[in-house]
């Protein structure tokens, strides 16, 4: 354990000397900002506190973003000390292949976590501070929490991206083609194949099975259906228990998607040669 957190801690403080904790806890805390202003605009007929309407905002803008970020992350984790010969000076050191990866996940999501937690975090503080309602505030939470279990999806895929290339420039173009099959293809297909579906072939329990093959849309649907106030200002109270998905089935899909990865990068990566 002390040595992965020594692996763990090298790549926060690269994290911090590359500034990629301050750039991404900007963004995340602008972004968060905005529309949590826009999330205290009167909500119409449907009752709704500021912080359900934020969650509902962020975790539709943390579809795209959170997953980008976390490959960035990662994508040259593996393949860059490769490239410039730090590896194999790594692997001199009494430190085992499978402590090298898993090491170097800690510490990416540990930055993670710090970007997600001062960036929206910061932002609950300021909605509280400025008189806002407290109400809804689990629902906030929960959905920082889930943002950083959908960033360390990302950051296990990004790591088996860099394990199987050769070359930075070739996992930073499958880090975003990834990123585009995952977050923006995958979904424009299966609504586009709804619409189209006139006789009605895909069932719902099909489309529901479709969905959670998605890690993004196991996040959307986890954080829209978690709370009884975001599901029903989202239009979506008593959907997904109807589809046969609770909780805990989304939970179980997204950490499989953060094992499997690992698990499959721990399995090249022992037996690639140096």
């Amino acid at each position: 354990m002390k040595m992965l957190w020594i692996l763990a801690f090298k790549e926060l403080k690269d994290g911090l000397r590359n500034r990629w904790i301050a750039a991404a806890i900007i963004v995340l805390g602008t972004l968060a900002l905005a529309l949590s202003l826009l999330g205290s605009a009167p909500t119409g007929s449907v009752k709704a506190s500021a912080m359900d309407i934020t969650v509902i905002s962020l975790a539709s803008l943390s579809v795209y973003l959170i997953p980008l970020i976390a490959l960035m992350l990662a994508f040259d984790a593996l393949v860059g000390e490769f490239e410039r010969g730090t590896m194999m000076l790594l692997l001199t050191y009494p430190v085992a292949r499978w402590q090298v990866i898993i090491g170097k996940f800690l510490g990416h999501v540990l930055i993670l976590f710090i970007a997600i937690f001062v960036g929206y975090g910061g932002v609950m503080l300021i909605m509280l501070a400025s008189g806002g309602s407290i109400e809804g505030w689990q629902a906030y939470v929960a959905m920082m929490a889930s943002s950083l279990l959908l960033g360390s999806i990302f950051i296990a895929l990004g790591y088996l991206i860099s394990v199987l290339v050769k070359e930075r420039a070739t996992a930073a173009g499958a880090a975003i083609g990834l990123w585009l099959v995952l977050v923006v293809l995958y979904g424009l297909l299966l609504f586009g194949a709804l619409v189209i579906d006139k006789e009605q072939v895909i069932s719902q329990q099909l489309f529901s099975t479709l969905m959670l093959l998605s890690p993004t849309d196991s996040y959307r649907i986890l954080n829209l259906s978690m709370f009884e106030g975001v599901s029903q200002a989202a239009g979506i109270a008593g959907v997904a228990s109807s589809a046969g998905i609770n909780n805990a089935l989304l939970l179980t899909v997204l950490l499989l998607w953060v094992i499997t990865p690992l698990i499959a990068t721990l399995w090249v990566f022992q037996r690639r040669e140096l």
